[in-house]
């Protein structure tokens, strides 16, 4: 991706958002330690709250904002095709695929620094986002192929 325009990061802001302060009380951060049980509870909401940042910020497109709309919506909605209320934990597991989807579409064309400057969770976000997103695709691609092979054979 070609940018022409230099990214401005303001890396100590004055103002910490609401989010952030909630969670930093439950999950402080502290460095070089390794990713706990409760970073793995926060992803998805770390995640969604990523993702309703890059559609406040004028440097995302229109485009990718529709999409990124689209993931976000889809998490908030109380209609899902797994409701959590009748498959617990997994009822996640598709709000997951779907948000990592249109996190993966918006991150392809939004400068790595900009994303980092709007992820509140633990470590780099690109990588964050990039184990999601394979781990996802890995689901759905199994979940693919057994569901044809079963209308095959």
């Amino acid at each position: 991706m070609t940018q022409s325009a230099p990214v401005e990061i303001d890396l100590n802001p004055q103002e910490r958002r609401v989010y952030d302060k909630v969670r930093a009380r439950v999950v402080p951060k502290a460095k070089g330690r390794r990713s706990s049980l409760r970073d793995v509870l926060f992803l998805m909401p770390d995640l969604t709250v990523l993702l309703m940042r890059l559609l406040q910020d004028d440097r995302v497109a229109p485009g990718d904002k529709a999409i990124g709309l689209l993931g976000v919506g889809y998490v908030l909605s109380p209609i899902d095709l797994m409701p959590a209320f009748l498959f617990g934990p997994l009822g996640a597991l598709d709000d997951i695929v779907v948000l990592t989807a249109a996190l993966s579409r918006v991150l392809n064309h939004v400068h790595p620094d900009v994303v980092r400057q709007h992820w509140p969770g633990q470590g780099d976000a690109l990588e964050a986002v990039q184990t999601v997103s394979e781990w996802s695709e890995r689901q759905v691609v199994g979940r693919v192929r057994s569901v044809v092979k079963r209308l095959i054979g």
